[in-house]
């Protein structure tokens, strides 16, 4: 691996013009293919092959009506002050005014009339419209949404619209280029130089734009979800600008040596770019295995963000030696009062902190866990949903009406269920039917009068409880349990459906893979950890050590999002259920990232132990080696992560905060606390590997040990064969 990689390093150097070149190319075409073919997004979350879905399935064959699956609105109108839609003649009139206008909305199928439907709440001064359109919402314009805004506020009563229709696609705002800005100042601090700070964020920008006008020219030909894009963005960036940062440093380093630059680009690659495809292979297993999962929108989320990776790491050995050609001399420029690194012949922080910790290993081993399992202690409570309006910020439209809705007409009415009963194999169809009313009333819900169409019917019920709470969960499955009873005495098929038990599912089955995904990228990342720092304890540790980061992130979410502490410091709007999605699309991005720092720390101790260094004291000086570079890559993972938690969808402030809280704990209390704590307990012990397991596994040479000979066995110039200096990430 090191021998190839170093050969690829050296041949962009050399070919910087034709390299960059073709990356120039693949931009552009990219760039006009995206300005081309591009889609819409969705919004849509659903997973094939839970009940909800196929109840939607059999609708739109057998009651194409019903619209289930398309976009609804909620209208809320208001009785002026001191009237009632029941005793108001002028009340009346602007009513059906509304009424008038949200059918003529675009893309509206109907909108119900409240004298018909009895939508009025008790004291009569609330009238309920619910509007469906002909259209999935994420495929309303917005300029369809605007229609619908003025609809319903086209008369003298006041209004206030909730529902999926009211919804767009999530957006990044301009917030995020703090987390860019803070990166940029880490990097001068650490590099000491403009120009040096200023490569790994221009080929994280590359990288960045190459994948995210990909996954644009995807969305002309097939449907993708909306958060997809913005996931990648994060994680693009993220390992972009860390990737590159430790060959920069690399880089340099070999220029303080003596090497050339041609030489110093073929090493950098060589020894910090081995690290640097392994790390991002981590990364790339644990998100490309959201596909084994069975959900699909957490799959095509997960394969856009590991080609963002893979893009990363083309970057990282390709085009970035390229453009080290192109900075020539200058790469190693100051700016004044900036040091880059600690002076010769002094002790670095690192060393000095990673010193520190093997004296008191014990003691840092129980204050580091301790505080983790404060952190992580309200993660015993967490509640998993899927957004709703109840969750919309306060003063929106959304979260009024919800309100509204549930002061006139109780918190069920904002999240109604939907009853198909299925008679083609009843002997009593009618009977069924009744059967299956008298069952949800004596549940405490209220079934709606029946619509039949053929063998199909349809009632719609409404719940006491929320959509988002415990309650509405355990009816949706007392109703299937009951339905389940009819079907074996009448033969029909009784199944629910509607937003609210389609969540209810989604979520449910989220839940229910996580186990098994956490199991999946484990034991795939320890194999990998295994070949590539060939021992049992290493690996074992960094994967047990991820569980505890895991568990801190967890706390501090729901702490956060779920318990509201810090909200207004954090700038969150509204708590709630943690999304369903977040907990193991956290597992699978934080697990992949979290290994970065294994790999970037642990190889040097074990290139170090290797050379005969002695096990413990193997732990300081490779510690000394990476610590600073990899402080800083954990800064500024943790600043572009962090700069999201300011975006406006709930879901991608909580994947920001989630990121940035897990891999600050990850990098600084797990890998450069915990770590060496234990690297320093376990001596020698720690690169055990049984001698019949060290033969079968292939050598990887990730510490790039071979460069020591390449002159020699590959027959390459003098300089080569004078090349003598350690190797190291």
């Amino acid at each position: 691996m090191a021998t190839f990689l170093y050969r690829l390093g050296r041949a962009s150097f050399r070919r910087r013009w034709l390299v960059t070149g073709i990356w120039a190319a693949l931009l552009i075409a990219v760039g006009i293919g995206a300005l081309g073919f591009s889609g819409t997004m969705s919004n849509a979350v659903s997973i094939p092959g839970t009940e909800s879905q196929q109840a939607i399935d059999h609708l739109k064959k057998a009651f194409p009506e019903a619209n289930v699956g398309g976009g609804t609105a909620r209208v809320v109108l208001q009785a002026p002050e001191g009237e009632d839609f029941a005793g108001s003649p002028s009340a009346q009139a602007e009513l059906q005014k509304v009424v008038a206008a949200l059918n003529g909305a675009p893309e509206v199928v109907g909108a119900t009339d409240p004298f018909q439907t009895k939508a009025f709440s008790r004291e009569g001064d609330l009238a309920l419209v619910q509007v469906s359109y002909s259209k999935q919402a994420f495929e309303l314009t917005e300029g369809d949404r605007e229609a619908l805004m003025a609809a319903a506020h086209s008369s003298s009563l006041a209004a206030e619209v909730g529902g999926d229709a009211t919804r767009g696609s999530p957006e990044t705002g301009a917030t995020e280029i703090l987390g860019v800005a803070v990166a940029a100042v880490v990097l001068v601090i650490t590099f000491g130089s403009l120009l040096a700070a200023g490569l790994p964020l221009l080929t994280a920008l590359i990288g960045v734009g190459v994948g995210m006008s990909g996954l644009l020219v995807v969305t002309g030909f097939t449907e993708l979800n909306a958060n997809t894009p913005i996931l990648a963005l994060m994680i693009g960036l993220a390992v972009g600008i860390d990737y590159a940062l430790f060959i920069v440093s690399r880089y340099r380093g070999e220029l303080a040596g003596g090497a050339d630059h041609e030489q110093a680009a073929g090493r950098a690659v060589g020894t910090a770019g081995s690290a640097v495809v392994f790390a991002g292979l981590t990364v790339i297993v644990a998100l490309a295995g959201l596909t084994v999962v069975g959900i699909p929108f957490l799959g095509e989320m997960g394969v856009a963000a590991a080609l963002t990776v893979v893009i990363a790491v083309l970057i990282a050995v390709t085009l970035l030696p390229a453009v080290l050609g192109f900075a020539g001399e200058k790469i190693q420029g100051r700016l004044r009062g900036l040091r880059g690194g600690p002076k010769p012949g002094r002790t670095g922080m690192g060393e000095r902190w990673a010193r520190f910790v093997g004296r008191h290993r014990v003691a840092t081993l129980v204050v580091a866990l301790a505080g983790v399992v404060v952190v992580a202690i309200p993660a015993a409570d967490m509640q998993l949903g899927l957004p709703n309006d109840a969750t919309a910020a306060p003063g929106s439209t959304q979260r009024a009406a919800y309100d509204l809705v549930t002061e006139g007409f109780g918190p069920g009415a904002n999240g109604p269920l939907m009853v198909v009963v299925d008679t083609q194999g009843a002997d009593d169809p009618q009977g069924a039917i009744t059967a299956t009313a008298q069952r949800i009333t004596d549940l405490g819900a209220l079934p709606m009068p029946p619509q039949t169409k053929g063998d199909t019917t349809i009632m719609q019920v409404i719940p006491k409880t929320g959509p988002s709470d415990v309650a509405t969960e355990d009816l949706v499955a007392d109703i299937r349990a009951a339905g389940a009873r009819v079907h074996d005495s009448t033969g029909a098929d009784i199944a629910v459906t509607g937003q609210t038990a389609a969540n209810i599912d989604v979520s449910e089955k989220l839940a229910d893979a996580m186990l098994p995904y956490l199991a999946l990228i484990v034991g795939l990342a320890f194999l990998l950890l295994m070949l590539v720092f060939r021992s049992i304890i290493v690996p074992l540790k960094a994967t047990l050590g991820f569980l505890v980061s895991v568990a801190a992130t967890f706390g501090a979410v729901v702490a956060v999002f779920q318990w509201g502490w810090l909200t207004d410091l954090l700038g969150v709007e509204s708590t709630g259920p943690i999304m369903s999605m977040l907990p193991i699309l956290l597992i699978g991005v934080l697990f992949g990232l979290a290994m970065d720092y294994q790999v970037f720390l642990v190889t040097r101790m074990r290139e170090d132990y290797v050379h005969g260094t002695e096990a413990r004291e193997a732990v300081a000086t490779g510690f000394s080696h990476g610590a600073r570079v990899v402080v800083a890559a954990a800064l500024i993972m943790t600043s572009v992560f962090a700069g999201f938690v300011f975006a406006e969808d709930s879901l991608i402030q909580s994947i920001g905060f989630a990121l940035a809280v897990g891999v600050a704990v990850d990098a600084f209390v797990v890998r450069m606390t915990i770590v060496p704590a234990l690297m320093a307990m376990f001596g020698k012990a720690a690169w055990w590997l049984p001698r019949w397991l060290d033969k079968i596994l292939p050598d990887v040479d990730v510490e790039g040990a071979k460069l020591l000979e390449y002159g020699n066995e590959s027959g390459g110039d003098s300089d080569e064969r004078r090349d003598r200096i350690p190797v190291s990430v």
